[in-house]
């Protein structure tokens, strides 16, 4: 099993006072600690990472980035599965690098259709964090995009190939239709090879992906860190309106440290639960529990080839995104993919004359899907199907596609499947203005203990179409520099 220079036993940890101590190595914490060590105030950090160690390559050898199965981890009695992973990196390591920005709208749900919630903070607000957040990734992509989605600086990387359908709608839809922003590398980085479009993105064989292997090493291995593996952590002693310990158990043996500043990035499920046997309950702590809702479409084209793109997802198409009727009905967001997902067309001469389309739609949250406690304190997820507003707006962007793919020569078009999930948990401790209704504040700071932050996307009030990843980056840098600063 890889090693950090900055790893440490438990035994070092235990009863030791750390200025931040960190829960978790994910997204939402691995950026804000790329951000907080630039500031003195994070001082001594400790970060407790539930999973294992593992190296690119050990990854690699073992077709898995984590010996621990999520469905392990906790009680499922809700009918989808909830998908991630529990060690060193956490979903840097298994996500796709798909990176669109949230839309504009998605910010203001509520003042603008009357449904969900708005957030606590506008997109301009997020704006140049989401640029950091893509240079620090080497994100390629289309300085186009900043006709939907504004834009104060271009794209660190140039955009990957489209593949000949993209290129035709590009031409027919410039307002609406772009490239795939995405952390697969067009070109090389210090520390990553080009994309080779080999389509096995969840563990890309060649290393081409933005990691924490390959992009955050510089922080995790920072002079002023100590990270525990194998540490799940169980829950947070408060005292005097204040997190002051820690308690995580490595093995059969449990151990604690204190600390000054704590940042909670377990994940949508597990950060509530450990919140849960904290009794730290103000607020809807587990509630709300959401992702997006997804389906599988496929295009007949009539003497026009695909499949000719340099990465695995090609095209975004925003056609069926915005407007009035997202009161009824949830925005979708369509996905060019470049590769065979339904086999290769029968008819001679056919082979690559189809177009794999998956349909992603934002769904709202309810509070009756949420995480609780099962009687021996393990976290529990109970919910429903999606809920008919998000297959309202699936149905509503089907309907779109011989509109939106007017430039192309459609034979037919068939709805293939619906995806089982998007593996994007999010929602649980949604922030908020209102401690009634929301668990921390614009700044992801808990609205009662404030030496409590949380990260990652279990802070989102609401749901997108878009991925979240790079959302969770650009916000837990700007909950950084806000407190550190």
């Amino acid at each position: 099993m890889a090693m950090l220079s900055t790893q440490i036993p438990p035994e070092r940890a235990d009863k030791q006072h750390f200025d931040t101590i960190v829960i978790g190595s994910g997204f939402g914490s691995g950026f804000f600690l790329h951000e907080a060590l630039k500031h003195r105030r994070s001082g001594k950090v400790l970060v407790l990472e539930w999973g294992q160690i593992r190296s690119h390559a050990e990854q690699v050898e073992a077709g898995a980035q984590s010996a621990i199965s999520p469905g392990s981890t906790y009680t499922n009695a809700s009918p989808r599965p909830w998908n991630f992973t529990i060690g060193f990196g956490g979903g840097t390591n298994c996500w796709f690098a798909q990176t669109p920005r949230f839309h504009p709208t998605d910010f203001r749900l509520k003042s603008l259709y009357g449904v969900g919630r708005d957030w606590p903070f506008a997109y301009a607000d997020i704006e140049p964090f989401y640029c950091e957040a893509e240079d620090i990734m080497a994100i390629s992509g289309e300085d186009e995009m900043g006709r939907i989605l504004p834009r104060s600086r271009p794209f660190p990387q140039p955009p990957h190939i489209p593949s000949t359908p993209d290129a035709r709608l590009k031409r027919a839809r410039p307002d609406l239709h772009f490239i795939m922003p995405t952390a697969r590398a067009r070109v090389s980085t210090p520390t990553r090879p080009p994309c080779c479009a080999n389509f096995r993105c969840s563990l890309c064989p060649v290393d081409a992906k933005f990691t924490a292997n390959n992009g955050l090493m510089d922080v995790f291995q920072h002079a002023s860190v100590s990270v525990c593996a194998g540490a799940q952590v169980t829950r947070l002693d408060v005292e005097g309106g204040a997190v002051r310990s820690v308690h995580f158990q490595v093995g059969t043996r449990e151990y604690t440290a204190s600390g000054d500043l704590f940042v909670l990035g377990a994940n949508a499920i597990h950060s509530p639960a450990i919140l849960l046997r904290s009794g730290i309950t103000q607020g809807p702590v587990g509630l709300g529990l959401h992702e997006a809702y997804g389906i599988e479409v496929e295009a007949l084209l009539g003497g026009v080839d695909n499949f000719d793109g340099s990465t695995i997802t090609t095209g975004l198409d925003y056609g069926a995104y915005d407007g009035d009727f997202r009161r009824s009905s949830g925005a979708a967001l369509l996905y060019f993919e470049n590769r065979w997902k339904f086999g290769f067309r029968t008819e001679p001469g056919k082979w690559r004359q189809t177009l794999p389309i998956v349909i992603v739609v934002e769904d709202l949250p309810r509070d009756s899907d949420r995480v609780v406690l099962d009687a021996d304190g393990r976290a529990r997820v109970s919910g429903a199907e999606p809920s008919r507003y998000a297959v309202a707006g699936a149905e509503r962007a089907f309907d779109q596609l011989p509109e939106i793919l007017a430039a192309l020569p459609v034979e037919g078009i068939e709805q293939r499947l619906v995806r089982p999930t998007e593996s994007h948990l999010q929602g649980s401790l949604r922030m908020g203005t209102a401690p009634g209704d929301s668990v921390i504040d614009a700044m992801q700071v808990h609205h009662q203990h404030r030496n409590l932050v949380i990260v990652g996307s279990a802070a989102f009030p609401t749901c997108s179409a878009a991925n979240p990843s790079l959302t969770v980056a650009a916000m837990s840098l700007r909950a950084a520099r806000s407190l550190m600063a």
